[in-house]
């Protein structure tokens, strides 16, 4: 929870354990389908009998959905940067405390009405979203105490570019020349809404804070990643992750900081809305789509959290307008397009397969599920 456009909490989660119960996020349902058990489709997405048979149409419509909830994250983490000017003098730490805990909360019922039990998730699953959550925002407030904000901001802004390169370790996914260039264009854009069109100048002597903000790219670029492996884990439990880095959070606040109170309804609704959304509500559509969807367009995409805030903050009149919005703009849709190339050819194709006489979408109850299975036969969804 930073107070410039840097990152997830600046900166979401698993779902699908075959029971519809657990499978929504934050109110929103799953369609009914079955996507745990290594990202295997469930009822309605295609058939499950033989291990590797191909995704079906069902599966890669998941998948199109799973990216779409994913986005929202973005959108939700572009008003970080407003909320956060809006909760007065309270500390990063004591603020992320705040917020998280909103963030648990909202997620608690989910997990008490699906009776689930911390004790039976993977001891990496916890490690994991612990140390994505917690560990993102540790390293970015030791990064900004020990660095310039610009220099510090743009290296741990590096993340979106890092999932779109990691996620080429990820079973049945491949890293494209069109997903790195688009992921390029982003950090381009980036840079010029963290430097206003200027240079930047890094010192040796703020070595410590770059690495701290370098630290804080790997986090949470990682955590998205290898969320992937998870996909048994129910979203809902990103309601426990939050927690957990409330608890940590409010420790790092007391070795740290000095405790200030939010001094009036402003304040303490800002604080609520940070949870609500960019710093709670984000993190379990986060997890859906990192799970589930397309993770490098996501990564691409994340590119728009810095772009849209900063639209925010000009829109009531706390930043300036001027020519690096302008240009950025162009880089982050451009690199956006270029990057989801495959997605937006594989939609256009899809109606005109479909509308082919005797193509199998159009025979009911039969081959409707593989109707759009591709020629690879390789995994839709890339789970492992």
């Amino acid at each position: 929870m930073a107070e410039d456009t840097s990152g997830p909490g600046d900166p979401g989660h698993g779902r699908g354990t075959g029971r519809r119960g657990e499978a929504e996020v934050v109110g929103v349902a799953v369609d009914g389908e079955s996507v745990g058990d290594g990202g295997r489709a469930g009822a309605g997405t295609g058939p499950t009998g033989a291990a590797g048979a191909s995704p079906g149409a069902g599966n890669a419509g998941a998948r199109l959905r799973a990216t779409g909830v994913g986005a929202v994250a973005v959108l939700l983490w572009a008003s970080l940067a407003l909320f956060t000017t809006l909760t007065g003098d309270i500390p990063p730490f004591q603020l992320t405390a705040m917020a998280f805990a909103v963030g648990g909360l909202i997620g608690l019922p989910l997990v008490l009405r699906g009776g689930l039990r911390g004790r039976g998730l993977p001891r990496g699953a916890w490690v994991l979203g612990i140390g994505g959550l917690f560990g993102y925002h540790f390293f970015y407030f030791l990064a900004l105490d020990n660095a310039p904000a610009a220099e510090a901001g743009l290296i741990a802004y590096l993340w979106p570019l890092l999932i779109v390169v990691l996620s080429a370790l990820l079973p049945g996914e491949r890293l494209r020349w069109w997903h790195a260039t688009g992921a390029v264009l982003g950090l381009g854009g980036t840079f010029l809404l963290v430097t206003g069109g200027g240079g930047l100048e890094f010192r040796g002597e703020y070595l410590p804070g770059y690495a701290a903000a370098a630290v804080c790219a790997f986090a949470w670029s990682g955590y998205s990643v290898a969320n992937r492996r998870y996909p048994q884990v129910p979203t809902a439990m990103v309601a426990c992750f939050c927690l957990a880095t409330a608890v940590l959070a409010t420790g790092a606040h007391l070795v740290f900081e000095e405790t200030v109170w939010p001094r009036d309804a402003v304040e303490w609704v800002a604080v609520v809305a940070l949870g609500l959304g960019p710093v709670g509500g984000a993190f379990y559509v986060w997890d859906r789509g990192t799970k589930h969807g397309d993770i490098r367009l996501l990564g691409t995409l994340s590119y728009f959290a810095p772009l849209l805030s900063t639209g925010l903050l000009v829109a009531t009149g706390r930043a300036d307008a001027g020519w690096p919005v302008a240009a950025a703009c162009v880089l982050i849709t451009a690199g956006a397009m270029v990057a989801s190339a495959d997605a937006l050819r594989a939609a256009l194709a899809r109606p005109a397969r479909d509308e082919r006489p005797g193509a199998e979408g159009h025979r009911p109850g039969v081959g409707a599920d593989r109707a759009a299975a591709p020629s690879g036969g390789g995994a839709v969804d890339g789970s492992p």
